[in-house]
């Protein structure tokens, strides 16, 4: 009966001990969220290049879809076990679905829902990749700068004028998921530094008022590889960009019109001739009231 009982002891200790080294030895997942703006990518200087009325709009979806590529092949360099990829830019069916690298998910369209432009990240994301991105509206020496849209001036969180980057950096830290890397011209990623501290950044071009000083398409690409796998091999240098609550939100727009239509969402407060204000604790509130005051 001793026996049986030692045995029953050894066996349960040597299956416990099995148990811990699989379970430490079993694969890590690292999931990577890719959102693709136009703007900031590589060569592309004119409005005329980010739609489907321009001649060349064909070539610049390549490079578009080919530095998200760069971006992929980064990730998986580093050890990324799943990678979806957002087409964040106007009517978000430019990137080339036969020609983006086979490991990544592709997320097209708009949903009209409120991650707009991050649509499809989740707190199971470890990091996210911004690509492609350009400077906020009324930025110097910056390449087709805007906010957002033609209608907006100005967005401000909790009094903080951001571009773009700051707004997605935002909704990716509501989910607690860092920016790891933003890529674009020299100085969307000097605000995107200004904002979220500790993040990578590639500058493609930099610009020269309405000119541009660009990176070849090449030479881009292998910096934007290089990049996403280092701050994804150092993970834990990146925080999440997270609002204090109650969380404010204040768009200016172009014209007073706008202001004035918005300011009859529910919740929402007129603070100018052309602003209006919206404060909740759910930033997801926050960007709902976005998602109909920006449309």
């Amino acid at each position: 009966m001793k026996r049986d009982r030692r045995a029953i002891f050894y066996l349960s200790v040597f299956l416990m001990i099995f148990s811990a080294l699989a379970f430490s030895q079993a694969p890590k997942k690292l999931r990577v969220f890719i959102s693709v703006d136009m703007e900031g990518i590589s060569g592309l200087i004119s409005n005329e290049e980010t739609g489907k009325s321009g001649q060349d709009y064909n070539l610049f979806r390549q490079i578009m879809t080919e530095e998200a590529n760069a971006a992929i092949e980064g990730a998986l360099a580093a050890g990324a076990t799943e990678i979806v990829v957002r087409d964040a830019h106007g009517s978000a069916l430019n990137i080339l679905p036969n020609l983006l690298n086979p490991e990544a998910k592709l997320i097209r369209e708009w949903s009209n829902g409120p991650l707009d432009m991050m649509e499809g990240i989740d707190r199971t994301f470890d990091a996210a990749i911004f690509i492609g991105y350009h400077a906020k509206a009324g930025t110097p020496d910056s390449i087709l700068k805007h906010t957002i849209s033609g209608t907006i001036f100005d967005l401000k969180l909790n009094g903080r004028a951001v571009p773009e980057a700051g707004l997605n950096a935002a909704i990716a830290g509501y989910f607690g998921v860092p920016v790891v890397l933003v890529t674009g011209d020299l100085a969307a990623t000097r605000q995107a530094k200004e904002i979220l501290g500790e993040v990578s950044t590639v500058a493609v071009k930099e610009g020269i008022g309405k000119a541009g000083k660009m990176l070849h398409p090449e030479k881009a690409r292998k910096l934007i590889k290089e990049a996403a796998t280092d701050a994804l091999k150092n993970l834990g240098k990146y925080k999440p960009f997270q609002l204090t609550s109650p969380v404010t939100m204040e768009i200016t727009f172009t014209r007073e019109d706008l202001a004035a239509k918005a300011s009859w969402i529910p919740g929402a407060k007129r603070t100018g001739d052309r602003s209006v204000a919206f404060t909740n604790n759910d930033f997801m509130e926050v960007m709902k009231f976005y998602l109909f005051a920006a449309e």
